[in-house]
């Protein structure tokens, strides 16, 4: 059961916009049985976008079109779809009426290019929109379908949950999607594949993905099948726990600011954080975790010098002798947090995040960080490649790495 989504914007060809509704369809046609091939963003020319709608329509059994379904001139979705079909635009009187009753409630004239909205293409059928003025539409032509979806997100999501989802679990037959998602720390994405390779092939029938992100590795694990089937996913995923052991740190989708937060919770520690070139990145990852507030005393943010001897208490003779960015200065970050907001635990980020700055002692990307329980005092290091604000991303996620590692012990 192929899928195909055609997301229509000129603004999404821009860097202004980002397609966001594929991102939320993809999975939900997955789960009920639809395998999304291709994704498609257009224009608002409506040659492309006719050549684009008869392109996917041959060759998948399902065609959904993402906006431009307003009333302005460039929103041209309803009648590019019906040329492509060859079928006639019908104006729908009891839209039309709807329309006005909608704008009269809210004390507001309605222009009449909004009447655009009430144009059916011949055959289909209205999909309503209690979130927005643009009805989406439902189109059966040969046994294949197609669905006309509005642009804004939360209308968009509502029509698709009540009007279109529904449908597409019957006609998929039991087929679903069966997928896990393994979120990995340490390892490179190639020192992964070659880990994992030999295990994940021996198995044809499930499709294996390593996904790099800008802290960490994945690995997604699916699998077609039919309702009640037994898989080989939770087996091969197993084995592949089995095979990188405590690299491994969520099978459940959590991030790593949230496990560091059940970790802390599970402890009872509470944290303080301070931050030199990474200037409240950890802190913020940190705060992202609904509750974070239980465990979390704040942070320093001691970009100059001044800022760590104040906030941080650290001496001039420390900087002077080793400077800012070392391992000394790392560890004198994390225990004087800790010691200034009260916290079990103080956790330091310090280095050069670029473009200039750098040496050959120490060069461009070089990071110490430090962990301090008042008892125990530890630093690390990382020469961390990329540009200043990859730099700073993979510094705080570091630094929930290296608290994980700590918790655990």
């Amino acid at each position: 059961m192929k899928a195909e989504i055609i997301a229509v914007g000129t603004e999404l060809l821009s860097a202004d916009i980002i397609d966001t509704n594929s991102l939320y369809l993809t999975p939900e046609l997955n789960k009920a049985g639809w395998e999304v091939c291709r994704k498609t963003i257009v224009g608002d020319d409506m040659e492309d976008i006719i050549d684009a709608v008869r392109t996917a329509h041959n060759r998948s059994k399902l065609v959904i079109l993402i906006g431009g379904l307003g009333p302005t001139e460039d929103d041209r979705t309803r009648v590019s779809v019906a040329l492509a079909l060859g079928r006639k635009l019908v104006r729908n009187e009891e839209i039309q009426e709807e329309l006005r009753m909608r704008f009269a409630a809210r004390d507001i004239k309605m222009n009449e290019i909004n009447v655009r909205q009430a144009d059916v293409i011949h055959g289909a059928e209205v999909l309503d929109n209690p979130s927005g003025t643009a009805p989406g539409q439902w189109i059966e032509n040969d046994e294949r379908y197609i669905a006309l979806l509005p642009g804004p997100p939360r209308e968009l999501k509502l029509m698709f949950e009540r009007s279109v989802l529904p449908r597409l679990r019957n006609l998929s037959r039991g087929r679903r999607m069966i997928s896990k998602l393994f979120h990995i720390t340490g390892v490179t994405e190639s020192d992964l594949d070659a880990r994992i390779a030999p295990i994940y092939t021996a198995y044809s029938n499930i499709r294996a993905t390593v996904l790099a992100g800008t802290g960490h590795v994945s690995v997604k694990l699916s699998q077609w099948c039919n309702d009640g089937n037994n898989t080989g996913v939770d087996e091969l995923g197993k084995k592949i726990q089995v095979e990188l052991g405590g690299a491994v740190f969520s099978v459940s989708g959590e991030s790593m600011e949230e496990v560091v937060g059940r970790l802390l919770r599970k402890s009872g520690k509470t944290l303080a954080v301070a931050e030199s070139c990474t200037s409240g990145m950890l802190g913020m990852r940190i705060t992202r975790v609904p509750g974070c507030s239980d465990y979390f005393r704040g942070g320093a943010l001691c970009y100059s010098n001044d800022a760590k001897i104040k906030l941080c208490g650290i001496t001039v003779e420390t900087l002077e002798k080793h400077g800012a960015v070392s391992s000394e200065t790392a560890k004198a970050l994390a225990f004087g947090v800790r010691s200034s907001l009260s916290s079990d635990l103080g956790v330091s980020i310090t280095g050069i995040s670029g473009p200039g700055g750098g040496s050959a002692e120490k060069p461009v990307g070089l990071t110490y960080f430090g962990i301090s329980d008042g008892i125990h005092t530890e630093s690390r290091y990382r020469i961390i490649p990329g540009d200043r604000e990859s730099i700073r991303e993979r510094a705080a996620y570091f630094a929930l790495s290296m608290l994980r590692d700590y918790l655990l012990k």
